[in-house]
């Protein structure tokens, strides 16, 4: 081998530069322990530890030293499934944010194109682009974009003039959105760094309007997704009092009576008959009697009168009735002038214990806030410059805010105002009343304000934190989410660390069964390629995830097929009577193996590629470690193993690749593959259309990430009916619910599309307690709402993991997925047409391919109702069928290269002998790669955890199949399409005297 020296030199700086890397990676994981045995289960306290050290020197390489901080920013990061913590995608509503642009006009021809542009986005439309089409569509040259209806307004400013056309005005507003997202998104860093949890990621999704955001060993789950959500959209309001709001609520009560008989029938109400005693009355008496005659629906509806500006205190489940009822045309014509513009809204929820039976109950007290025709509080939280959690005067935690020099004079006027009139100012931040002190002592002059009410600290500490990051510019919806447990992402460490220590092994020990000397070197190989392989992870700060530990366990299997292809190579050389250097050369040159493995892992790349590209999360981790673990096996593959043979060689070491165990293996291999295609055809061809049949008629077990909806994994202590859960779950989810077991007899895994299209904090953690309350049943009197929702170190049952996909994500996934697998297909089309220069050889490996995937499906779509784990079509299987279409594609290509190789040769015999003689030489590479893929699979499956058995099961069905298919499809179809002239010209070549 030339430059000899060069490749040690290079593969010992890479090595020695891998273990540096890693190095920080260690010494990262022994400081964490050391925080997490100090915390002793304490989240908090294990930050605070952490950032107490993150600047002092906790490594020492001798010639420089690190910080904790420096540290943790080199190691390689573990993701979610195997740290634990949350996982959101926010939709930043680019609705919201174009009404806004438009000064939120009451333009109909404006306001029809952003209904209709929610309504047909279709896949990964952008938003803007529907828009324009359906503004055009609905304009039909009626109304300028430019218009002063539309986007020539204040908001934008002298950006936009009615003079220019409609495509100038686009290209302004598309700036507009794009700088309102990065808004949003310093927003939200802001708030994610005053946090507190180690290492949090934020990133932009494309020009989507998604943002990332990932808390590693976040556990409080409510608390988090209320505080991304938070729009930040502080307020205060002037408030009407309970008698000036009473004469109009008794009005409408009355009014009801007449449609709402059947319905009040069955409510319960105070023993208090009198309406305006009820409205005014500030006694504590919330006892209820079944007597209804005299009182009508809305009275009905309050748990407890109000008094001040509070009108009452209602149960949060009968917010909705109340809210409908206001709503009614025939009710909103009962307001007098003076309370036209009035604004109801409701307040924090709060713990109301009867002192009679000291029963708690949760409620929120009902407002009036003064608005006006503009809808427009008095003042606007916009002019707080900083805030920060404290405590109020009785030692109740509080929020203390400072205002600008504008905010403080307009904040003494309305105080004065409040104070003149003995009124109250509501501070309401995103529509819900904080509190609504009264001003008893003059006018606030200063700017100095206090948020006080019913907190805990870490509301307090949450609230100061948003109205310093600043409001939102438009809302955050949840889209998609995922929360792992601490311990459910322990258990993948063990599952994955088990799956590849067995996976090495066994393929390691196959190398020295088969090769005998030759696989020891190629087993120092994969070690140096392993080394390799987790150095370019830590280089590049890339984020390991289960299935990444599934990428790095595959390509073990892969890391060792360009030494079997080599190996091979080199026992025909040897065979035809070489040296072994000679043999070992020719092994190693272009015409040898070099060629076919190329294309082979070429093939395997791009696929890999378009997994990365279509990928997100866990998936696009798979394909980085897929991606790397080609690039470094392909390096030790061929060089660090050519090293070391020409070192054996130098020792005058014989090197046979075979042992008495192997040595006669497909030596005398004679199958004639061609002759049997009919069967082979036949076979096939019944499969698919079996395969297509079901899937017409059984479909597929389509995940939450292709249709929508909740995902929970919820471990009991003792074993339960998964069909007694599913049953009484469908009660209280609307129908939508189905539960199985899922690994363990006392593991199940929920899945439901309840609420799923619903934003907003609130929905999720409704959701939860709905969850809860139904299943607490099944646990101990120990389990409360806290232990069963969220995370802590030590968890064991409750929700281990929940995850949520909108609507609007599932149909954005299902599409790259499809765009993803006939992308895959056609640029290997492509590179094979262009590397083999037939097209017949393309079509070959394509209905090989397409055979694969169709077989795959059938058994999934046969067998989903019946197999012990879950065989979801998700983002994990579509990853499953990309790397089955990469392995089948290099299977095939091995093949055809031989093809291509004998029949550019000297074999004899007619067309069919030659292609079968190609075939068989290769039957020994086939096989040894199968095996050691197949092995490695099965110990993944039986080792490698239960969140991605299926995702390994699909991978197993391909590979066998893909075996199959490459030997008795891909071949069968070239030789079928190679025309008859092109067969009698080849064998005339071959069979000259």
């Amino acid at each position: 081998m030339q430059n000899r020296g060069l490749v040690k030199f290079f593969a010992i700086l890479f090595a020695l530069v891998s273990i540096y890397q890693l190095s920080f990676t260690f010494v990262s994981h022994k400081v964490e322990s050391d925080a997490k045995a100090f915390a002793k289960g304490d989240s908090e306290k294990e930050v605070k530890y952490l950032d107490s050290i993150g600047k002092e020197k906790v490594f020492n390489m001798g010639f420089t030293s690190f910080t904790y901080n420096e540290v943790k920013d080199k190691k390689i990061n573990k993701g979610l499934d195997l740290e634990g913590g949350i996982n959101v995608q926010l939709q930043i509503s680019i609705k919201d944010i174009v009404a806004g642009l438009a000064n939120n006009t009451k333009n109909p021809v404006f306001n029809k194109a952003l209904t209709e542009a929610t309504k047909n986005r279709q896949g990964n439309e952008d938003y803007l682009d529907v828009f324009f089409r359906e503004f055009d569509k609905a304009s039909a040259g009626s109304t300028k974009l430019a218009s002063p209806e539309v986007f020539s307004n204040k908001i934008i400013g002298d950006e936009v003039n009615f003079k220019m056309a409609d495509d100038e005005v686009k290209k302004v507003v598309r700036r507009k959105v794009d700088e309102s997202v990065q808004s949003a998104f310093e927003v939200l860093r802001k708030r994610i760094d005053k946090f507190g949890v180690t290492q949090p990621n934020i990133q932009k999704i494309g020009e989507s309007g998604r943002i990332l955001v990932e808390l590693p060993g976040a556990k409080d789950v409510d608390r988090i997704k209320k505080l991304l959500q938070s729009t930040a959209q502080l307020e205060f309001w002037e408030t009407y009092k309970i008698d000036e709001v009473g004469g109009f609520l008794m009005q409408a009560n009355e009014a009801l009576k007449a449609t709402e008989k059947t319905a009040l029938a069955k409510e319960t109400v105070k023993k208090d008959d009198s309406l305006t005693a009820l409205l005014t009355d500030k006694s504590k008496d919330s006892a209820k009697a079944s007597d209804t005659k005299d009182l009508g629906p809305l009275v009905s509806k309050f748990f407890q009168p109000g008094g001040g500006p509070v009108l009452a205190l209602v149960e949060p489940k009968d917010t909705a009735a109340i809210n409908g009822y206001l709503k009614r045309p025939n009710i909103k014509a009962i307001l007098p002038a003076e309370l036209r513009f009035a604004k109801f809204v409701w307040g924090k929820p709060t713990i109301t214990v009867d002192e009679k039976t000291k029963k708690g109950t949760e409620t929120v007290e009902f407002y009036a806030l003064k608005g006006n025709k503009n809808n427009q509080a008095a003042m606007s939280g916009g002019v707080v410059t900083d805030a920060t959690d404290t405590f109020d005067q009785s030692g109740k935690p509080a929020v203390s805010m400072q205002m600008s020099g504008a905010g403080a004079r307009a904040w003494e006027e309305l105080t004065g105002k409040a104070y003149t009139q003995k009124s109250n100012i509501a501070i309401v931040l995103d529509d819900v009343v904080y509190s609504a002190p009264g001003v008893t002592s003059g006018p606030i002059s200063g700017g100095r304000s206090e948020i006080s009410g019913v907190f805990d600290v870490a509301e307090t500490k949450d609230l100061a934190n948003v109205l310093r990051a600043g409001k939102l510019p438009a809302a955050a919806e949840i889209v998609q989410s995922e929360v792992v447990g601490p311990s459910l992402g322990q258990e993948a460490i063990d599952n994955g660390t088990t799956s590849a220590i067995i996976g090495l092994l066994i393929v390691a020990l196959w190398m020295i069964v088969y090769y005998g000397k030759a696989g020891w070197y190629a087993n120092i190989a994969l070690l140096v390629n392993l080394l390799f392989l987790f150095g370019i992870l830590a280089s590049i700060g890339a984020v390991l995830t289960l299935p990444g530990i599934a990428g790095i366990v595959l390509t073990m299997g892969t890391a060792v097929d360009a030494n079997i292809i080599i190996y091979e190579r080199a026992k025909e050389e040897l065979r035809q009577g070489k040296s072994q250097e000679d043999a070992i050369n020719a092994s190693f040159g272009w015409k040898g193996a070099m060629r076919s493995i190329v294309d082979a892992n070429v093939t395997h790349v791009l696929t890999g590629a378009v997994l990365l590209i279509f990928g997100t999360g866990p998936i696009q981790g798979f394909a980085t470690t897929l991606l790397i673990g080609i690039a470094t096996s392909l390096f030790t593959s061929i060089f660090i193993s050519r090293i070391l043979l020409d070192w054996s060689l130098s020792r005058n070491n014989v090197l046979t690749f075979t042992t008495g165990f192997s040595k006669n293996f497909f030596t005398n291999f004679h199958f004639d593959f061609l002759g049997i295609k009919k069967y082979t055809y036949a076979f096939s061809l019944l499969v698919c259309v079996v395969s297509v049949i079901s899937l017409m008629t059984n479909g597929l077990n389509q995940g939450v990430d292709f249709v929508g909806g909740r995902t929970f994994q919820v471990r009991f202590e003792k074993p339960v009916s998964a069909e007694i859960v599913r049953e009484e779950l469908l009660k209280v989810f609307d129908g939508s619910a189905e539960a199985k077991v899922f690994g363990k007899d006392n593991q199940l895994k929920i899945t439901t599309k309840y609420k799923v299209e619903e934003s907003g904090s609130e929905a999720d953690q409704a959701v939860n307690k709905v969850l809860f309350e139904n299943l607490k049943k099944h646990f101990d009197d120990k389990m409360t709402y806290e232990k069963f929702v969220n995370s802590y170190d030590g968890k064991r049952y409750g929700i281990l993991q929940a995850s949520k996909v909108g609507p609007t994500v599932a149909d954005d996934i299902k599409t790259n997925s499809y765009w993803a697998v006939l992308g895959a297909m056609a640029i290997v089309f492509l590179y094979l047409m262009i590397s083999f220069r037939k097209w017949q050889y393309s079509l070959g490996a394509i209905a090989a391919v397409a055979h694969d995937v169709i077989f795959v499906l059938g058994i999934y779509s046969l067998l989903w109702k019946y197999m012990p784990f879950g065989m979801e079509i998700d983002q994990h299987f579509i990853a499953a069928i990309l790397t089955v279409i990469g392995y089948s594609m290099n299977d095939t290509v091995i093949v055809f290269d031989r093809v291509r190789e004998y029949l550019g040769g000297k074999a004899k015999g007619n067309f069919n002998q030659i292609v079968n003689q190609s075939i068989n030489s290769t039957m020994s590479r086939t096989i040894n790669t199968s095996l050691t893929m197949i092995l490695v699979l099965l110990i993944m499956f039986i080792f490698g955890g239960e969140s991605i058995r299926g995702f390994i099961f699909a991978m197993l069905i391909g590979i066998v199949v893909g075996t199959y298919s490459s030997l008795f499809i891909a071949t069968p179809v070239l030789v079928d399409t190679i025309s008859d002239a092109e067969h009698k010209r080849i064998e005339e070549e071959h069979n000259k005297a």
